[in-house]
This record gives C-alpha cells, structure tokens and sequence, in this order.
C-alpha cells in the first residue's frame, strides 16, 4: 500500500495553496466575509470552479473529474489552513454526494453539471429543531400535489442555505424518508441567517411551507435504500469537517512554534521554556493522529463498503472532536493575551475548531455511533 501523495495530488495541493494565498487571505478576504451571510463571492466562488475542485467528486460524464475523497481530502485541508468561508463543503461535498447517493440518472443529469461547473450552489439540510444529530425521522412532510411535491417543516442549522441555489432536504412521505430537491427562491421557502461562533462557517433556518419540490430518486420500486444513501451523504460531510479541521489546526501549530521562536521573555524565546514546549509537542502529536484518521476515511469512503466507512468516519469525527480543538486551546494558549485579540488571526482558527468540536454532535454522539456498529 503506498500512504506517499501522488503527483497530480501535490500539483492540486499546491494550486490550491496558492489561489487561496493570492485571491482569499486570512486578511483582507476571509475577514471581510464574516460579517456576509453569504460567506463568498462571485469571483472567489468562480475562481474555486475553474479549478475543477467544485466537481471533483462528479464523474466524467456529468462534467466533473470524476475522483474520489482522497484526491477531495488535499483540498479540504488546504481550506482549512486557509479558515476558507463559503460552501464548498456543502455543495461539492454534501450535495453532490446527496444527488449521487440517493438520486437517479434523471437526477444526474439535471443536477450533477451545475453543481460540477459551480453554477448551481448547493446544500442539505438534514436537522431539525430540538432533535440534536437525529436525522433518520424528520418531522418536515412532504405530500404529492399534482405532478409534484408539496413540503412543509423546518430545518435548522442547514449550512450555507443564504448562499445556495439548491436545497436537498430529507422528509418523511407515506413511503418513509425520502429526500427532495428544492430551489431556494421558490416560492414557500424561507431562508433566514442564524448566528454562529465561527463567522467563517454560514448556517441559516429553512422554512418551507407548501413549497414545491421533486423527490430524488423517483421512489416506488426499486428504489435506492434512502437512510443509506443518507448515511453515506452524512459520512462524507463528517469526514470533511475533520480534514478541514486538520488544516486549521496544522496552520494554527505552525503560527504558534513561529510565535515561540520570536516571543522572548527572561532575555529568551518562549519557545525555550518545557511548558510551551509541551503544549506545542501536543498538538503536533494531535494533528498528526487526527490527519491519519481523517485520510483513511476519505480512503473508506471511497473503497470500503459502508460498515467500514462509518467506523472510520465515526472514529475519526470521535478524536478529532477534542483533540483538535484543544490544539486552537493550545495555540491561545502560546500566544497569550495576544491571541485573544481581534486583530490577531490564531482567534479565527481556534474558532474554527470550536465549531468542529460540535460538528455532528460532538465526540460523544460519534462514539455512540461507534459503540453501536461494533455491539451490532
């Protein structure tokens, strides 16, 4: 087995880094986005299309490149050492998976090449109100109205939803759970910006009364097993949060070790001292370990099958709950009053990782999970 990055991977690692350093820096650009419910704009948002990263996932014949998480995995970091706003994830993770998952070839076709080419933006919107994780049993219906479907409930803390142009939303039918598609500015959809921790990750409510939509899939018989396509939907986005999260916590170890090897107290660098010494030799061995089970989840997601894929996603969302956000605590932590302020970056990383921290539910839900593919 070789674990090395192949070239096409480094050469993609490297573009990325590069678009990110030239056309979306920490400051000016990523500042200025957390205060825009949107969390982009259109060149930026158009700038990451004509890379090709939007429509990795899409396979060749629907305008994508037809690659897997893996190759997914290099640019996922990347944003995250970047503290990139905007929904990448949610679009080119979480909706592609979702059509490609759950939907048919007629949704392939009407899907799959705006989401590729980043001309549709697009989201899922699984939770609810007051049902934490719980998406197996949404309380959101939805009910055949002439040709169509009619939906009515509420989903919350949907990510990016003010910058989508395409919601996938799970609801219950008489058939059991199903998921529909749903243009954002159709009529009956309510869309309103929710407050967050971190101003580089956008979630919005969704309000849907009587709005008009089409089930993926096409139900009846033969259909695809939708809490499983859901399921592995549901995988793919856990796994991205955490490969994000490896970025922003490599990203926040090296600015803390840099700190270290300028920042003098007693005539000498702190770096010199064993307690920050200590507190930077645990978040290297944090990084390191979450980045390993963060790639062999994206490897499970694209090889596995779907037992595995949930262990290791389970197991790799379980550790680097905590452990990486205790490298943001870690990194405030080396950098003093100075890293608590406004003007200073590491703050924006360490939120970053906050909000991973309860991405999903949070370690003990992850562990839950865990605990009941194994007892099974």
């Amino acid at each position: 087995m070789d674990f090395e990055f192949s070239a096409d991977q480094e050469l993609l690692r490297a573009t990325v880094r590069r678009f990110l350093g030239e056309q979306a820096p920490v400051s000016p650009y990523v500042r200025a986005q957390l205060d825009d419910p949107r969390g982009t704009t259109d060149d930026v948002w158009r700038g990451l299309a004509d890379l090709g990263v939007t429509g990795l996932l899409v396979p060749d014949s629907c305008g994508g490149a037809g690659r897997g998480m893996v190759d997914q995995a290099v640019v996922l970091e990347e944003l995250g050492r970047a503290v990139h706003p905007g929904p990448y994830q949610s679009s080119a993770i979480g909706a592609v998976s979702m059509v490609m998952s759950a939907g048919d070839e007629r949704d392939f076709g009407l899907l799959l090449p705006g989401l590729a080419s980043g001309d549709t933006i697009g989201t899922v919107a699984l939770y609810e109100p007051d049902a934490r994780s719980e998406w197996r049993t949404p309380g959101t219906s939805a009910r055949v109205v002439g040709d169509g479907w009619a939906m009515n409930g509420t989903k919350a803390h949907v990510p990016d939803a003010v910058a989508a142009d395409l919601l996938l939303v799970t609801a219950m039918t008489d058939d059991g759970l199903d998921v529909f598609a749903v243009r954002r500015d159709t009529e009956g959809v309510v869309v309103e910006a929710t407050s967050t921790v971190d101003g580089t990750r956008k979630q919005a409510s969704v309000v849907l009364r009587d709005a008009p939509a089409w089930r993926l899939g096409g139900g009846g018989e033969g259909a695809v097993d939708v809490a499983g396509a859901v399921d592995g939907a549901v995988d793919r986005l856990a796994v991205a949060s955490v490969l994000d999260g490896v970025g922003a916590a490599s990203r926040a170890l090296e600015l803390a070790v840099e700190y270290a090897k300028e920042r003098e107290q007693f005539g000498r660098p702190i770096g010199a001292f064993q307690a920050v010494q200590q507190l930077c030799a645990d978040m290297l061995r944090a990084v390191e370990l979450a980045r390993a089970g963060a790639y062999y989840a994206a490897w499970a997601c694209d090889a596995a099958d779907a037992r595995e894929r949930q262990r290791a996603a389970a197991m790799a969302q379980a550790f680097a709950a905590d452990e990486l956000y205790q490298v943001g605590a870690n990194a405030i932590q080396v950098f003093g009053g100075v890293g608590f302020t406004w003007e200073h970056d590491v703050h924006l990383y360490y939120k970053r990782l906050l909000t991973l921290q309860h991405a999903g539910g949070g370690r003990i839900e992850s562990l839950e999970a865990l605990a009941t593919l194994l007892l099974d």
